[in-house]
């Protein structure tokens, strides 16, 4: 319950937020140009908290946080009185409405580039790009990378953190194939190329690096118990905090993943652990309580985490920046980002990348929450990235997105007359229809992964 509260609170936070910076992207515009304001609201339905500014605006704080929108005076929607005809939305010039409708998404821009830039400034915590392992059989294998090779560059572009390499292949989806450099642990450099033709992101939740056969390097887990699930079956048998796990039926357990292994094939069955526990011996009795895996498996689990061992020297780094490289920053990795979601939605029109891989509200809530519950410089790289796809998606061509109203525009400022309100309206129905679509499969796919 306390994960679920703390997600939602996270979502709201978030969303709250961005809805507030591109809808006042609308607004802000909308005033320059000269367009009355009716009304500003965060949120739909009933009003929660409502004021006026001395231009007669009406703020609005609503009860249903999954939105909001700007209404201005409109002929099209409103009875305008003839003295106030200047001042309505339909009344400005075909470029005036285009700047109006822009400003949305691009204040969604504009706030990433801020988010990050205050991140950077703050200082970003990074892991250096070391291979762990390597998948038997895979592409990565195929190319000859090894394990504890260091990843330099993909293709031409720079690599600092798995985050840079994760959008650089992603960036190559579609090509024959693609260029890997790596360090060796003689400081040897190499050029790996690795086969990418037919490849695609058709599996759910496996991200791109493991769908080439790359396992980060991580620290070892070891077999002492760091923590235990409160009414888990690792407390029911009494497991303590400290334990060092050495047998399970009598079989000696050598690593962590021969835990697991042994612990998902043993649901609901009764186990003999022979654990150390300070200076002594322990033999416990275990149950691993069965749940769901990812393909709806029954898989047994214990409830613990491991004691991990220490990262290497040198492969964690904070970078702090000035605010002049921190600004640059932000540009450049917003402009990446942009870049990134236009790909992906082509990719995902070609079915490079599965539809499967889509999130709703639910995968938001619960990248918001994990953000949060990471600290201020997460929170702030996950609203940078939250913005530049809202903003992408609102840039959409479908009638009832802000894309949508900008293509009528765009066809106006070249027909020199506005298209047809029959048009306009068939174009919002299918634009609904397939707006209502994609929510309800996302959050299919949300449903499906909890």
């Amino acid at each position: 319950m306390f994960d679920f509260l703390w997600n939602l609170g996270s979502f709201i936070l978030a969303l709250g937020i961005l809805v507030t910076v591109h809808e006042y992207g609308h607004f802000w515009v909308a005033r320059k140009a000269g367009v009355k304001v009716l009304r500003f609201s965060i949120g739909f339905g009933k009003p929660l908290l409502t004021w006026r500014d001395k231009l007669d605006t009406e703020y609005v704080i609503a009860a249903i946080p999954l939105g909001g929108y700007v209404k201005m005076l409109d002929e099209r929607v409103d009875d305008v009185p003839s003295e106030q005809r200047h001042l309505s939305f339909n009344a400005k010039s075909v470029q005036a409405r285009i700047a109006i409708v822009a400003a949305g998404p691009m204040a969604n821009f504009i706030f990433a580039i801020f988010a990050l830039a205050a991140m950077y400034m703050i200082g970003v915590q990074s892991v250096k790009p070391v291979v762990g392992t390597i998948n038997e059989g895979s592409r990565a294998e195929q190319a000859g990378i090894l394990p504890n090779q260091h990843i330099l560059k993909i293709g031409d572009e720079d690599i600092g953190t798995w985050q840079d390499a994760t959008f650089a292949l992603m960036a190559n989806l579609g090509n024959k194939s693609v260029a890997v450099t790596v360090r060796n642990e003689q400081y040897q450099e190499q050029i790996k190329t690795i086969n990418i033709d037919g490849w695609k992101l058709d599996q759910q939740d496996v991200p791109p690096l493991a769908s080439l056969g790359i396992v980060p390097f991580r620290p070892q887990a070891t077999l002492t118990i760091a923590a235990i699930t409160v009414n888990s079956a690792a407390a029911e048998a009494k497991l303590q905090v400290g334990d060092t796990i050495f047998a399970v039926n009598g079989e000696t357990i050598s690593s962590w993943q021969q835990l697991v292994n042994v612990i998902e094939q043993s649901a609901n069955k009764s186990l003999q652990f022979s654990v150390k526990r300070q200076d002594s011996m322990e033999l416990l009795t275990v149950t691993p309580k069965g749940r769901a895996g990812n393909e709806g498996q029954l898989q047994g689990f214990l409830g613990v985490a491991p004691v991990v061992e220490k990262w290497p020297d040198g492969y964690i780094e904070t970078r702090h920046y000035g605010p002049l490289d921190s600004i640059v920053r932000g540009v450049n990795e917003t402009w990446r980002l942009i870049a990134l979601s236009f790909d992906m939605i082509g990719n995902l029109i070609t079915g490079q990348v599965s539809v499967k891989n889509l999130s709703g509200p639910v995968g938001i809530a619960v990248g918001a929450g994990t953000s949060v519950s990471y600290g201020l410089v997460a929170f702030l790289g996950f609203l940078a990235l939250i913005s530049v796809n809202l903003g992408v998606f609102n840039l959409l061509p479908l009638p009832v997105l802000d894309g949508g109203h900008l293509m009528y525009y765009i066809i106006e400022l070249f027909r020199k007359k506005p298209v047809s309100e029959k048009t306009q309206e068939f174009g919002f129905k299918v634009g609904a229809l397939l707006l209502i679509f994609l929510t309800c499969f996302a959050l299919f796919n949300d449903v499906s992964r909890l």
